[in-house]
């Protein structure tokens, strides 16, 4: 019985471990992952579009994927950048996260 509560009390304690997270993958017009983007976070569309005011940023792996932690149970508008090629017009902004989740995203850039 000690066992199972404290197994119990583990699970539910634990859950609290993980702090809102997104994970963002990249991908080009052709579906192919993207090393190397600059990726950031804006909490509101004013601070997206005067580029001002971001709440995080981040570049891209190997994979195509950027991380972003402790970040509030909101919308985010995300603005991904590399050279020409950009996500402007279309994938601008996520969802509400999940708190205490890592929420994944897919941005295309062209």
């Amino acid at each position: 019985m000690k066992t199972t509560l404290l197994l119990i009390a583990l699970f539910i304690g634990g859950s609290q471990i993980i702090k809102t997270q997104m994970q963002i993958t990249v991908r080009n017009e052709l579906g192919n992952t993207e090393e190397g983007v600059s990726v950031t976070l804006y909490a509101n569309e004013v601070d997206y579009e005067k580029e001002q005011n971001p709440v995080q940023s981040g570049t891209t792996d190997a994979k195509g994927i950027v991380k972003f932690k402790d970040l509030n149970a909101q919308e985010y508008f995300v603005l991904a950048k590399k050279g020409d090629a950009n996500n402007f017009g279309g994938g601008e902004k996520t969802g509400a996260l999940v708190a205490n989740r890592i929420n994944k995203v897919n941005i295309i850039i062209q």
